[in-house]
């Protein structure tokens, strides 16, 4: 098992104050869940893409809005996951 956890990384790829407040967070998870690994995932355009196929469901407005978060870790994981699976 491990917890992946989305990291705000700018456009430029330069981590900003945002980026340091998840990895002291991801620090002290880790800290309380050991042995299970906690790993840091780049988030850039995980809303983007998570918005556009959320439009292409049909899903608009208002209802967009309150799952949107969701859809975008659903993409920050699957992004990992296929990391995980090129990597093997």
């Amino acid at each position: 098992m491990t917890v992946v956890v989305g990291l705000p990384v700018a456009l430029n790829g330069r981590e900003g104050p945002a980026a340091i407040s998840v990895r002291a967070y991801a620090e002290r998870l880790e800290r309380v869940i050991s042995p299970v690994p906690v790993v840091l995932a780049d988030e850039r355009m995980s809303t983007v893409v998570a918005t556009r196929r959320l439009s292409e469901r049909g899903v608009r407005g208002r209802r967009q809005r309150a799952v949107v978060d969701q859809a975008a870790a659903v993409e920050i994981l699957q992004g990992w996951l296929d990391a995980q699976r090129r990597r093997n």
